[in-house]
């Protein structure tokens, strides 16, 4: 297959607001030992873009310092030792960087195959929010059949994922969302109750529909303003995992002796900064546990908005102000 010399990519030449994005050409990325080098035909953005575009979340050591976690193509070119995929295959991938550009080099490790019947919008809908949640609430929280779990945030993209995630495991669901069509939103994906944060308190209202017991599992990405109701709001040996700071990370005021008295776990991850390994090891759970309830269609992204690539800074603005459900997409206009 003959490629290009050059792309066109979204360049950053300063942090600040959406404005501040652009687009430019510029060499195809190096296609290193064990990558995969995908033709991108869609690009999901996500909240840890918004982030690096205000110069809050710079890439780690090596990774592309283009904006983008999440791609969805074609395969062009193998790097050395790459296994698994072949040129012409379709796959989603969980990028390090470089995924707003029309060609994205990742490990194959990182990489799966479209599930059956999926298109290019709703494969690049995958990898970010899919391989977070199965890290954070089955890998680390090891949420069980039966158990309970509260969701904030659970119209995002993270949100509609882990409800979907959650039941389809055989837990049952509350979630925070901030709005009545967000709330209704969340419980026709399976939530057993959303609670409109604007205008209940979600500890008293867990506790209410638990019978005072709580819940196993909080999924947060809120951070320092909910960190006391969310210990108050867990059970006996529950677990609280953190994914995010929206409110910020310093906790002003907060009782934390039930974290003594009720057994309780307190941790807390970021996707980018973890290792080949272990991205590795949670792509190997998503093909093995996840993949066939995607093709079964027991489970599938939800998409809020799919816009062409050069409306970029429209995405960017789409996800700060909040309103949408579920995932923001951008698809190549080639596709």
């Amino acid at each position: 297959m003959t490629l290009p010399t050059e792309m066109t990519y979204v360049d950053l030449p300063d942090p600040g607001g959406p404005e501040n994005m652009v687009l430019a050409r510029g060499p195809l990325p190096d296609v290193k030992a064990g990558d995969i080098l995908i033709r991108v035909e869609a690009s999901g953005i996500n909240r840890p873009d918004v982030l690096q575009r205000k110069g809050d979340y710079p890439p780690p050591p090596g990774a592309s310092p283009i904006l983008g976690l999440e791609v969805a193509g074609e395969v062009v070119a193998l790097g050395e030792g790459a296994t698994g995929f072949s040129i012409g295959d379709k796959v989603c991938a969980l990028a390090n960087g470089g995924g707003y550009a029309e060609y994205c080099a990742v490990p194959a490790t990182q990489a799966l195959h479209w599930p059956k019947g999926y298109d290019a919008t709703k494969a690049a809908a995958l990898p970010e929010t899919f391989f977070t949640v199965w890290a954070n609430i089955f890998d680390m929280a090891g949420l069980k059949t039966g158990e309970t779990i509260l969701v904030h945030g659970g119209s995002s993209g993270i949100g509609t994922t882990a409800i979907q995630l959650a039941k389809a495991f055989g837990a049952e669901v509350f979630v925070t969302a901030g709005n009545a069509e967000k709330c209704r939103a969340c419980e026709a994906l399976g939530a057993k109750r959303a609670i409109n944060y604007r205008e209940e308190d979600f500890k008293a209202v867990v506790l209410e529909e638990t019978g005072g017991r709580g819940v196993d599992v909080v999924l947060d990405m809120v951070g320092g303003r909910y960190f006391d109701r969310n210990i108050g709001s867990l059970a006996k040996d529950g677990r609280l995992s953190i994914i995010a700071f929206l409110s910020g990370a310093r906790v002003e005021s907060a009782n934390i002796a039930p974290i003594l008295t009720k057994r309780l776990h307190v941790m807390g991850s970021a996707l980018r900064p973890r290792t080949p390994a272990e991205k590795r090891a949670i792509r190997d759970g998503l093909a093995a546990k996840v993949w066939p309830l995607l093709e079964g269609r027991a489970v599938a992204p939800v998409i809020h908005a799919v816009l062409p690539f050069e409306r970029v800074a429209d995405g960017h603005r789409l996800m700060e102000e909040g309103d949408h459900i579920g995932k923001i997409v951008m698809k190549m206009g080639r596709s």
